[in-house]
């Protein structure tokens, strides 16, 4: 093996996309717990302002997908196919804050939109990667 080519073994590599998941998921619990936590009708007139359609029931469907599909990061369970309708709500998230909101990318008395690229970025990860070791669906497979 040379290592300047190829430093880490595959059993290694299976490692990688651990931290990401867990802190992805542990974010997206957090966000959509909070949505409902908050006030569920609160979030979808926040919707309602920036134009979005289906206001109300965009904001349940984004509590609901960012909450459960959190827990399901967590668990590794389904990751691949979870990752995708995550990445396209980073996406959403991503555009709205750029475009509609003109936030700038990184923050300084607001926040910008530097952490919705990011998670965007570690979505995709996961739609290409998968949920790596310690994970259901390795146990499953």
């Amino acid at each position: 093996m040379d290592f300047l080519v190829d430093p880490w073994s595959q059993d290694l590599l299976d490692w990688g996309p651990v931290p990401v998941r867990i802190a992805l998921g542990v974010i997206f619990v957090d966000s959509g717990f909070g949505k409902w936590h908050r006030g569920i009708s609160g979030t979808g007139d926040w919707f309602a302002g920036l134009g979005i359609p289906f206001p109300q029931a965009q904001a349940r469907l984004v509590a609901t997908l960012e909450l459960v599909g959190g827990a399901l990061l967590i668990l590794g369970l389904f990751t691949h196919c979870v990752a995708i309708p995550l990445a396209a709500n980073m996406l959403v998230a991503t555009y709205i804050s750029k475009v509609k909101l003109r936030l700038p990318f990184q923050g300084g008395e607001v926040q910008g939109y530097e952490l919705n690229v990011i998670l965007l970025a570690a979505a995709l990860t996961l739609v290409v990667g998968g949920a790596g070791t310690l994970s259901l669906d390795e146990l499953l497979t």
